[in-house]
């Protein structure tokens, strides 16, 4: 059996502009809040807590998968005081 063994460029280049996007803007929102958390040295389950939320919805929420309301978005920059996504 012959196998075809394809580059990573290839089978990326066959994924749609607008889906790329969305996934970079998924994984740049986790690292951000991800990178907040660490900056007050918060576990996931103290963050979950301060927001009142179950651990595993913030493990989601890290995991790049997760897609965020408007809502959310605003209350985690309230939280941190600090924007999680700014445009411009």
């Amino acid at each position: 059996m012959k196998r075809t063994a394809k580059s990573l460029d290839e089978m990326l280049g066959k994924i749609p502009e607008p889906i790329k996007n969305e996934t970079e803007l998924s994984f740049e929102i986790s690292d951000r809040i991800y990178e907040l958390m660490n900056e007050r040295g918060l576990s996931k389950k103290q963050f979950a807590d301060a927001l009142g939320r179950r651990p595993s919805e913030i493990t989601k929420w890290l995991s790049g998968q997760h897609n965020f309301t408007i809502a959310t978005l605003g209350m985690l920059s309230s939280f941190f005081g600090q924007p999680i996504v700014t445009v411009g």
